[in-house]
Parts: C-alpha cells; structure tokens; sequence
C-alpha cells in the first residue's frame, strides 16, 4: 500500500528576520495545506531547505510538524545525507518523532557507484522501520539512481518502497517502470510532469506548487486517478506558466516570494540563496494573477 498517493506538498520552512525557524507561520501554513486538501506533508526536503539547518533544528522541525499534523495525513520526512551514518541517524530521529516514512536523497558530492548507491540506502533502511521513498535528483547531486539500480533494491531491502523521480526525463520514468514491473510507488518530483508520470503508473507529486495551490495540486491527481483524464490534463495545463515561474530562479526562491505575496510569512531565505530578483518576482506575480491566486 502506497504511503499517499495524490499531492504531497514539498512544504516550506518559514524564517523569522533573524533567520529562526518561525513556528507560528509553520503552523499555520500545516493547517492550511491540510484545510485545502493536500494529501502528505513532505517536511525537511530541498524546499524547506534542510540543507542549512543544524541536526537540532531538522529534528525540531520534523517533530514539530508531525505534532502539528497530528495524524491528519502522512508526514514523510527528509532525512537525506552524504554521509550514510548521518542519514540513517536522521532517519532513526524522524522515526522516533513520528514520521510516516522518510524520503532518502542521494549522496549529494561524493557521486557515488550504483555499488554505493545501494549499500547506502541498504544501510539506511536497515537501521529503521520506516518506509523509504528515495530521492532520485541529479540535477542537484550529480548522482543518478539508475532504473535496475532501484529495481535491485525495491526486491531485495523491504522499505524501499518508493522513489520521488526529480529527473525530469519521462523516457527514464518509463524504464523504471519496466525494469521494477511496477512494484515501486513513485511521486513526480517535476510539477510539470504529473500527469506524463501518472500516465505511467505513478501515484502522484511531491509538490512545489502545492504550497501555493494546494487544492488544484491534489485536483490534477484526483481528476487522473478517478478517470478524468481531461480535466487533469487541464489543470495541468492551466498551472504550467506559474510551475515555470517556480522555477525561473533556484527553489525555493520563488515559493517563498510567492509564500510572503500570500501573506503566509517573509520571503527570508538562509544565504547562500537570496530573495528574488524584480524581474523574477513581476513574471511570478503576473502567473499567480492568471491563475486566480492573487
């Protein structure tokens, strides 16, 4: 059984003006993707830019969020590292706070071998109970997990059960298909490319645009899994501009932009990322207008 199938939101961290997690604004941004129908809560990832936060403050905020949730839906955690003792003992503390599952990025710098890939995430999944989805990004790690690489470790460790596909390369998604029989639970890491991947088998996204949209991001998934291709199609055509304005600057420069154009928090990023640029911000405002949302 799939941990979610539908639209998980990548959600944000917000920073007060001093660069501190600002709880308040955490909460209240949980409450509203729960509110508006998103189906997981995918904390600590690329977007919430665990990569600044100390080990303390990743754990504070996995714990603080799957407190917030309350097991109103899952909670998946990111828990990713380089160096595999970190990331499995990441994972033991999201597990020990609660998490539903932990999403496992690949050794970002190192560039491991499909040999290492596989002892890492072995390693990791065999110091915890929680089911795994792996991060497969190489556009960020310069790490790719190859098609039988994953469907190597789907048959041979148990809680690997999932994979975000963040390779933006559907004829890859495609082979992955083919090489696990379908026996993986994968989430587009591409909001572009939800329904091209749901077309091929996949349960659903992990969203940046589901922090904006929430309720349109979980429609594209529903309308597809209830056979409304159409209108899934549709919606996935409507949001296209402002999924590309997401990404016109690094995420999560421009949904924190968008974030604070909302009124949800401060658009404050920890360096080296830096607020968005005038041009960026007008073409994120002119796609969020044309969609409805400002």
């Amino acid at each position: 059984m799939a941990i979610f199938t539908g639209a998980g939101v990548a959600i944000i961290t917000p920073f007060d003006e001093d660069y501190h997690i600002d709880y308040d604004s955490f909460g209240k941004i949980i409450d509203y993707q729960i509110e508006n129908k998103t189906d997981a809560i995918i904390v600590c990832g690329t977007t919430g830019e665990a990569s600044t936060m100390t080990e303390e403050e990743h754990i504070e905020a996995i714990r603080y969020c799957v407190d917030r949730v309350n097991k109103r839906v899952p909670v998946v955690a990111g828990t990713g590292s380089n160096d595999s003792r970190v990331a499995s003992w990441l994972t033991q503390q999201a597990e020990q706070a609660g998490a539903d599952a932990a999403l496992v990025v690949t050794p970002y710098y190192n560039k491991a071998t499909q040999k290492g890939l596989i002892e890492h995430f072995s390693y990791v999944a065999g110091h915890t109970n929680l089911p795994m989805i792996l991060y497969n990004i190489p556009g960020r790690t310069g790490c790719k997990i190859n098609a039988d690489t994953m469907a190597y470790m789907v048959k041979n460790v148990d809680n690997i059960v999932g994979m975000k596909d963040a390779t933006g390369d559907i004829s890859y998604t495609a082979q992955l298909m083919y090489e696990t029989q379908g026996d993986v639970d994968v989430y587009s890491g591409n909001d572009d490319m939800i329904v091209p991947v749901m077309s091929l088998g996949g349960k659903g996204v992990i969203s940046v645009l589901s922090n904006i949209a929430p309720e349109d991001t979980h429609n594209i998934c529903a309308e597809y899994l209830a056979g409304n291709v159409e209108k899934s199609c549709a919606l996935q055509i409507k949001y296209l501009e402002l999924i590309h304005a997401l990404f016109c600057e690094v995420n999560p420069i421009p949904v924190k932009r968008a974030m604070e154009l909302l009124g949800f928090c401060g658009p404050h990023l920890r360096r080296p990322l830096t607020e968005m640029e005038e041009a960026g911000t007008e073409r994120l405002k002119k796609a969020m207008i044309e969609t409805g949302l400002l």
